[in-house]
């Protein structure tokens, strides 16, 4: 290879899930930016994403694993047997896993992206067999990777204080925001939101994200009630984003009063995205604790006012520029009645989210991967 060039890089995107959550944005905005750049990149995903790929890296070589790796156990299996193979037949001088795991025996260095260290700090938030095996892959990705990127420094804190990782091969590479797909939505695009949830004038507060225990949508529930139970024009709470685990939440949903409306419409178009955080009066992730906190500023990039709270990586994200609170309902209540109060509040929060926002770029992101990649591939690189 030319002396200075980046080295060849195999990215595993076998592991996106086809409803785009946070590892489908991550994998989407990074190879994205690196299409801009000068890498040297092959790819591997699934069948049905070969063309997404393929028109964001023109210059890449993409290729679809088997089709049986569209079932986690099978991906898991062929990440130890085809995935070495493939790097090897593609000359790859780095394999990138972008999802906790890793070959053991690649060929060649691999780099690994651990997102967060949750399964260790909250624990009580997974059941057993989840937790046991991502506690296992980290551990192993933390000994085996050459390099480990990590998507905040609170998660490389995490992992140091906790499995005693080696900081000297750990890398803080902060997600990005596409400014094209979420934005400051026009009248538009929040009226079409609007006319699909059935909303009509009624003002509404926001969650978006998956229904796991981490991210509290129990405690949301019970704090927007008491926040807006006795307001003259309560606004609605919606719940939108894929149904996870949460067993709790149906038993929260029982205890809304007639007259308030929560509405939970699933997935929403990723095209409905600015309309729907953009035109919402707060967005509220109460979350126990995040790797990075990618819907916060989602949220912000479009903005609206959020509410967080102060747990691992979303005070790195959100800074000065959103709104903190507790995780229990009743602090929830509190700061949700402190926000829908104060609009000159919710009006800076908005103008300030959006402009923090403006500092998380995937193009960073992906310089520090290439860097990433550099150092885990040698020094002639």
């Amino acid at each position: 290879m030319t002396p200075g060039r980046p080295p060849r890089v195999l990215v595993d995107a076998t592991s996106v899930p086809a409803d785009r959550g946070g590892v489908g944005r991550y994998v989407d905005g990074l190879l994205g930016a690196l299409g801009a750049l000068d890498a040297d990149l092959a790819v591997v995903c699934q069948r049905t994403d070969a063309e997404r790929y393929g028109r964001l890296l023109p210059n890449a070589r993409i290729m679809s694993a088997p089709a049986a790796a569209a079932h986690r156990p099978a991906r898991l299996a062929w990440e130890q047997t085809g995935l070495p193979m493939l790097a090897q037949q593609v000359g790859a001088q780095v394999l990138h896993s972008p999802f906790y795991t890793c070959p053991l025996r690649a060929g060649c260095p691999v780099t690994v992206t651990v997102h967060d260290a949750t399964f260790f700090t909250e624990p009580e938030h997974y059941d057993k067999s989840r937790r046991t095996f991502f506690r296992s892959a980290i551990k192993t990705s933390l000994r085996r990777a050459s390099r480990v990127i990590v998507p905040s420094k609170a998660t490389r804190d995490e992992l140091i204080r906790l499995l005693d990782a080696d900081p000297t091969r750990i890398d803080v590479a902060y997600h990005g925001v596409d400014p094209d797909a979420f934005h400051a939505p026009s009248e538009d695009e929040k009226a079409r939101v609007r006319a699909r949830l059935g909303l009509g004038s009624t003002d509404y507060i926001a969650f978006l994200g998956a229904k796991e225990p981490r991210k509290n949508v129990p405690s949301l529930i019970r704090g927007w009630i008491a926040a807006v139970r006795d307001r003259a024009d309560p606004p609605a709470l919606v719940v939108a984003g894929g149904q996870g685990h949460d067993d709790e939440i149906d038993g929260a949903i029982s205890e809304v009063p007639s007259h308030l409306r929560l509405l939970r419409p699933g997935y929403l178009r990723y095209a409905d995205l600015p309309g729907f955080l953009g035109g919402a009066i707060v967005a509220a992730y109460p979350s126990f604790g995040e790797g990075f906190g990618l819907p916060i500023l989602e949220a912000m990039a479009c903005g609206a006012p959020v509410l967080t709270t102060p747990r691992l990586s979303l005070p790195e994200v959100g800074g000065d520029a959103v709104a903190y609170t507790g995780p229990g309902p009743d602090e929830i209540a509190r700061d949700l009645v402190a926000l829908l109060d104060d609009t000159e509040r919710r009006n800076a929060l908005a103008k300030a989210g959006a402009a923090r926002a403006k500092e998380f770029t995937w193009e960073s992101s992906a310089e520090v991967h290439l860097a990433a990649w550099a150092r885990a591939a040698g020094p002639r690189y």
